[in-house]
């Protein structure tokens, strides 16, 4: 095997992984290392998103969900169900199984490239020199013309509450309960920690969430957090804002969590407690001395708007750079590096980034919020429409929610779009596309939407922002 490569990624994840293939379809001589190992010790490609993060959670949130479905709406539809329990541990074993599918998948994936896969550490040396070393201890010098880091990230602790493992984890040991909790605390009410409290919830652990700040989901369009604020109650979250923990005191019978809030101290008891307050860059181990790679205040690796680092031909993208912690905005600036590596164009578009919870419903958006952008000075015309006016919506039995368009007053050019409601994740890919060519809300009005779908909802909301809407009320 050789110890020479056009491109070694360190880093085999959302962002690394097709960094690796891309540069493989373009000719190049690349090795892709990764360091994942299972809970088992067993190695892995596909870094925290596949093997314990967005696919594992997205399997949970599904097969919960048609649980809850079942006993809350299936009566509706005239399915009578007798008998129905939940079986978590066939439920855990169907998540195992698609993410060893995924997984050895990319195994496929590079075999079919030409990539050369090494499981284990990667740490860049100066001069673009790469030390490899395996999970059985050996190490092998490797030489690159070009690195790229894709080291991703990882939860962020919380001082006062420290992870054992046990009564006290982390977003991928909420992933592995064995059993449902009877109390469940989550801290933090972002992404991470809305979809596993759903997860727990449906199956009927009493869930409090904590959230530090005084505002639900502050990235998404108020109007869209207000919407999801009554449906998480209406499942049964208990939510407290404006909740900071100091402290967790864990004992035979559970944790205690100490926090305040405007109103002063209080304490609330949990079998188990998830850290769910975000990620941090995880770049431990990864710098030699003397790589001229700089990292910032924050400590994600510098890089200019190309992903180019502070050492020549060293890249970095992904989780352990600026911008969201999303797995496409890492795979799109792999897949760009590659691109530029072998001297072709390419571009992301950080402006047209999506953002989804896959909560029930569904939370989506692309571009800016009103409330972003009135604070800008922008002048707006905006329209929504409700999924309750949508024929498909009622026959899915799921009229929740609605869709948003914010365009400028002037140009009529699309500048945020907005979606809860069913298949939201799905439904935001239209906008993408338009705000991807700078589309007015006509070029949507104008756009024929096949009858009856849930993206008629989005055609009506394009209508509704100019007050043309045919199947609601116009105001």
């Amino acid at each position: 095997m050789s110890d020479s490569f056009d491109v070694i990624v360190i880093g085999g994840g959302p962002g690394g992984y097709p960094a690796a293939i891309r540069a493989a379809q373009n000719g190049l001589t690349v090795a892709c290392i990764d360091a994942w190992r299972n809970r088992d010790g067993s190695p892995a490609f596909g870094g925290t998103c596949l093997n314990a993060g967005c696919i594992p959670s997205k399997a949970l949130l599904e097969s919960t969900e048609l649980y809850h479905r079942a006993r809350h709406e299936f009566a509706a539809h005239g399915l009578q169900v007798a008998g129905l329990a939940a079986d978590l541990a066939t439920m855990q074993q169907r998540k195992a199984n698609i993410v060893r599918q995924s997984t050895q998948g990319i195994l496929a994936l590079f075999t079919a490239a030409g990539v050369t896969p090494l499981q284990g550490r990667g740490r860049l040396l100066a001069g673009r020199q790469v030390e490899f070393t395996g999970h059985d201890g050996a190490q092998r010098l490797l030489q690159a013309r070009h690195v790229v880091l894709a080291s991703g990230s990882a939860p962020t602790p919380l001082p006062g509450v420290p992870f054992d493992g046990a009564r006290i984890v982390d977003s991928w040991g909420a992933l592995e309960f064995s059993e449902v909790p009877r109390r469940l605390c989550v801290i933090g009410a972002g992404v991470i920690g809305l979809e596993l409290g759903s997860v727990w919830r449906r199956l009927g652990a009493e869930t409090v969430v904590l959230e530090a700040l005084d505002q639900l989901l502050p990235m998404a369009d108020g109007q869209a957090a207000k919407e999801a604020a009554r449906h998480f109650k209406r499942l049964g979250l208990d939510i407290r804002l404006g909740a900071k923990v100091t402290a967790a005191d864990a004992g035979a019978d559970g944790v205690t969590l100490r926090y305040t809030d405007g109103n002063g101290e209080h304490s609330v008891g949990a079998d188990r407690v998830v850290v769910a307050i975000g990620r941090r860059p995880y770049t431990e181990g990864l710098l030699g001395a003397d790589t001229g790679v700089r990292l910032d205040a924050r400590g994600c690796i510098e890089v200019d708007e190309h992903c180019h680092t502070t050492a020549a031909e060293v890249w970095a993208v992904g989780d352990c750079v600026r911008g969201p912690m999303l797995a496409h905005k890492a795979r799109e600036e792999g897949v760009a590096v590659a691109d530029r590596i072998a001297g072709r164009y390419a571009e992301v578009n950080y402006r047209t980034i999506p953002g989804v919870i896959y909560t029930a419903p569904e939370i989506a958006w692309v571009g800016q919020t009103e409330e972003q952008l009135r604070a800008a000075g922008r002048t707006l015309k905006t329209g929504s429409f409700p999924f309750a006016a949508s024929g498909r919506a009622r026959a899915m039995a799921a009229p929740a929610g609605f869709c948003k368009i914010i365009a400028d007053a002037g140009s009529d050019e699309i500048l945020g779009v907005h979606v809860i409601g069913p298949l939201a994740g799905e439904l935001i890919a239209e906008a993408v596309l338009a705000m991807e060519y700078s589309a007015s809300s006509e070029d949507l009005q104008r756009t024929i939407h096949a009858h009856p779908t849930l993206a008629e909802a989005l055609h009506e909301a394009a209508l509704a922002v100019d007050k043309r809407a045919i199947d609601a009320l116009n105001r």
